[in-house]
């Protein structure tokens, strides 16, 4: 089974972005958007603006919290996506 990180952006003025795992990319976006994801992402509308494909949960486990917690990379992503 295959993993996804992904790093979403708020449709808002002021954008602000979200880094996630999932098994299946397309029903976790639609849960942020609905309301029913995580905490965080609830009462905001979400666009995807990166996802990479990860072949093990370990893995995309690690690579989440290595840009989750890189604000550097978290920059270079998100002004990529203007």
């Amino acid at each position: 089974m295959s993993y996804y990180v992904y790093m979403l952006k708020s449709v808002e003025r002021i954008p602000v972005t979200y880094v996630g795992y999932t098994n299946s990319l397309d029903k976790r976006i639609k849960l942020h958007n609905s309301g029913k994801g995580a905490k965080f992402t609830k009462g905001r509308k979400w666009k995807l603006i990166y996802k990479e494909k990860i072949s093990t949960k370990s893995k995309a486990i690690s690579r989440e919290y290595y840009i989750k917690h890189n604000r550097t990379i978290r920059n270079i992503i998100k002004n990529k996506s203007k």
